[in-house]
């Protein structure tokens, strides 16, 4: 028979909201590891706002990120990759899909580690470069190599991308699944909190 003055176990989208408090869930990884789509599945799990920075900067700028790029270069559009993510962090409690370069910047790591938990979806190459050739977008992929670009991006970005608090293996899945898999690790780490 049940003590009915036993605590009740939490639901672990319970123990995540209640333990957030105003922090942002950010979600960094390579290009194609699937953090808009899995960040929407999340944040719609969890009832918390979902916010994308690549879609942020695009309306902020009122231009694609492949014309921020071509006219303005990549330096112009990190500049303004960190302002928007600063905005979107002081919005918190949310779920916020990175770009691909966002992590790599130390400040913008830095507001993060202050004002969220990140969490790097980690995609094997071959899931990473079937999920990005379904879209012409990404502006660093538009050269004679694209597989050979990516290689050169994980072997830069994977060693700061493991610096997130969680990692999460984002593979050729039911997206549920990985969004199950991040929901658990989500818990896990804030109950540890706790």
């Amino acid at each position: 028979m049940d003590d009915p003055s036993a605590p009740a176990l939490l639901r672990p989208e319970d123990l995540i909201r209640g333990r957030l408090g105003r922090r942002a869930i950010v979600l960094v990884g390579l290009m194609g590891a699937g953090k808009s789509t899995v960040g929407r599945r999340l944040a719609a799990r969890l009832g918390l706002p979902f916010k994308d920075a690549d879609q942020e900067i695009q309306e902020a700028a009122n231009m694609t990120i492949a014309d921020i790029f071509a006219v303005h270069g990549e330096p112009y559009f990190r500049s303004g990759e960190q302002r928007v993510i600063a905005r979107l962090l002081a919005d918190g409690p949310l779920v916020l899909a990175t770009g691909g370069g966002a992590f790599m910047s130390a400040e913008t790591r830095a507001r993060i580690g202050a004002a969220g938990i990140s969490v790097w979806l980690r995609a094997d190459l071959d899931v990473l470069m079937r999920r990005v050739r379904r879209r012409a977008n990404r502006p660093l992929l538009r050269n004679a190599d694209p597989e050979g670009t990516m290689r050169q991006l994980m072997s830069v970005r994977h060693p700061v991308y493991a610096l997130a608090d969680i990692t999460v293996e984002s593979r050729e899945a039911p997206h549920e699944g990985v969004v199950g898999e991040v929901v658990a690790a989500l818990a896990a780490r804030l109950a540890d909190e706790g």
